[in-house]
């Protein structure tokens, strides 16, 4: 058997196997979803949503990139954030990084990775407006992960600088933004930051006229 048809075998067995448990499993997912939380997660394979959360198919909605990046000009990223805020209503959106994450690695070296440095520009930026606060370190995996954590926060504030979640929290005050970090060797999330309607961003991001989109 080859992997990809194992991977359909894997399927077949878990289809099986749900609707032994529960035979009207599919039947209720079908037609309609509400899930509570928007993931935004690294694309990494070691770092699957559901698993680490323990949530169902239904509960969270998921959108990856490298290294978890909100980029104000990823018009799939703000479609993603646009459905789930405004037609699903996500309560919660979730910016999930890991530690020892290798776009964020990438990001502090001076290696041409072709298409991929036009991506981990952004992870760049962040490591030169905190490079006081990263540099502090003399460990490399501590400075690596420094810029995780700090990227995650930045990612955090570029939600709350689009105009999709100022409007939400103007009419609805949701979601809650959050900023995570997993822990690939021991499987554990570290929260970050959070924020939320009743915070405030520097006036020159503060939409007046909530009326045009981003």
């Amino acid at each position: 058997m080859t992997p990809y048809e194992q991977l359909l075998q894997n399927n077949d067995d878990w289809s099986r196997e749900q609707i032994k448990q529960d035979p009207e499993f599919f039947s209720r997912l079908a037609n309609v979803q509400h899930p509570e939380f928007l993931w935004i997660g690294c694309s990494d394979s070691r770092v699957p949503a559901d698993k680490i959360t323990g949530t169902q198919p239904g509960e969270i909605f998921v959108h990856r990139n490298i290294a978890n990046m909100v980029v104000h000009t990823d018009l799939n990223l703000l479609a993603v954030l646009e459905y789930a805020v405004v037609h699903l209503k996500v309560e919660h959106v979730i910016v999930c990084g890991h530690y020892n994450c290798g776009g964020v690695k990438a990001a502090m070296t001076s290696h041409n990775f072709g298409i991929i440095n036009k991506w981990i520009r952004n992870i760049k930026d962040v490591y030169r407006i905190h490079r006081s606060e990263i540099e502090i370190y003399m460990d490399e995996t501590e400075r690596l992960n420094k810029l995780v954590e700090l990227n995650v926060r930045e990612q955090v504030l570029n939600l709350a600088k689009t105009s999709i979640i100022q409007k939400a929290w103007k009419k609805n005050h949701r979601p809650m933004l959050h900023g995570w970090v997993y822990g690939l060797d021991d499987g554990r999330i570290n929260p970050i930051c959070k924020m939320s309607h009743e915070d405030h961003l520097d006036p020159l991001y503060e939409f007046d006229d909530l009326v045009k989109e981003d």
